[in-house]
């Protein structure tokens, strides 16, 4: 092919090239703000989760500090339990 015939088609070739470019810039823009909306969003999904485990935490650590709760006690009665049952199981 003659490259004499390509001189004259190097402006149009590279202005095809630029807006293709700036194309592609503002689609890399676009899925980037959309990935930052996204990731923002999760995180905030996130916290929110955290904020409710750790106010349930809270209230298992109240129950269990508190004086009235004897969970020692709970579980010599379980232990206590299982062994009657277990007695009564054998022939």
């Amino acid at each position: 092919m003659d490259f004499a015939v390509l001189i004259p088609l190097a402006p149009f070739i590279m202005v095809g090239f630029i807006v293709w470019s700036r194309h592609q810039t503002k689609l890399a823009e676009m899925q980037l703000k959309g990935a930052t909306v996204e990731t923002a969003e999760k995180a905030a999904q996130y916290a929110t989760h955290i904020r409710e485990l750790e106010e349930r935490v809270r209230v298992l650590e109240r129950i269990v500090t508190d004086r009235g709760y004897d969970i020692s006690a709970q579980i010599d009665a379980l232990r206590d339990t299982q062994r009657v049952e277990g007695d009564s199981r054998l022939p």
